[in-house]
């Protein structure tokens, strides 16, 4: 048990090689980005898809998916802000809200994968499992920077901050809502797989409805440890409703999504028509056409 104290928090956030400072919260996105992008690509593949498609697509979405993320941190804590003309961009300083990342990262990739002419919600449904790792791997980034932790705990797996918030003393441990969420966020990519794809089998984009429910809930539960400032409304953090939301929307449209008495899709790009061939006169047999004169 002395063994399992604690956690440790890293002491610094950024690392030195040389003249370069690496932030390891950039780099631990960075890898999040990569694992999406090889897990989605390898169902897509499997479907009958090209990596070509996906490679685009992750360049846009993952572009617009940091323009998402900092517009819904700007909009919903606008007090965390630095107070300089360049506030608003400063992504190196934190602030980047996963509900905007997602939600605007997945439009944009969903405009490109139907300009190309693919099955959007097939695709979304490749996309689910490893939106939901990179999630987790993502959480990490919030050890590297000691924040986001959830209320104090004397459990032998609480984290340890260097500098605890007003009005807790040095040395108390809190939740470590990150390492909660990248267990959950793991485990739940495992039942999206080998569960809820392979039992159910159902009709897309089932499984990235079941994504947001399934996200959301272990977000809510999240939202309830977490300590950090936020508002509140009605004496929720606006997080929490924003997971209340989710699992309303996700269970909703995984329900929709699966009636047997569901119009023909109409997402597909549609087939241009061609002209009909023109058909040439046919010269009956045992009859020959004379030449004139």
């Amino acid at each position: 048990m002395s063994l399992l104290a604690s956690i440790p928090s890293p002491s610094s956030g950024t690392l030195e090689l040389g003249p370069f400072t690496v932030h390891m919260y950039g780099l631990t996105l960075l890898a999040a980005i990569a694992v999406c992008t090889y897990v989605t690509g390898r169902r897509w593949v499997n479907r009958g898809g090209d990596w070509d498609l996906i490679f685009r697509c992750a360049v846009w979405g993952v572009a617009a998916g940091i323009v998402g993320a900092r517009i819904y941190h700007v909009v919903t804590s606008w007090d965390e802000v630095p107070d300089e003309w360049w506030g608003v961009f400063a992504i190196w300083r934190g602030g980047l809200g996963v509900w905007g990342g997602i939600a605007l990262g997945c439009l944009v990739g969903g405009i490109v994968a139907k300009r190309a002419g693919a099955d959007v919600w097939l695709l979304a449904d490749c996309l689910a499992p490893g939106l939901l790792i990179a999630q987790g791997i993502g959480r990490l980034g919030n050890w590297w920077n000691q924040e986001l932790f959830g209320k104090p705990t004397d459990l032998p797996w609480g984290l340890e901050i260097d500098a605890p918030p007003f009005p807790y003393p040095p040395g108390t441990t809190f939740h470590p809502t990150f390492l909660y969420e990248l267990i959950w966020d793991l485990a739940m990519a495992a039942v999206l797989v080998y569960v809820i794809e392979r039992r159910f089998r159902p009709r897309p984009p089932g499984i990235f409805a079941a994504y947001i429910a399934l996200y959301c809930v272990g977000r809510f539960f999240e939202e309830l440890l977490r300590i950090d400032p936020a508002h509140h409304i009605a004496g929720l953090r606006l997080n929490a409703w924003m997971s209340l939301l989710g699992i309303a929307a996700g269970v909703i449209w995984y329900v929709l999504s699966q009636r047997q008495d569901r119009p023909p899709r109409q997402w597909r790009r549609k087939r241009e028509k061609s002209p009909a061939p023109t058909r040439k006169m046919a010269v009956p047999q045992g009859k020959r056409v004379r030449p004139p004169g």
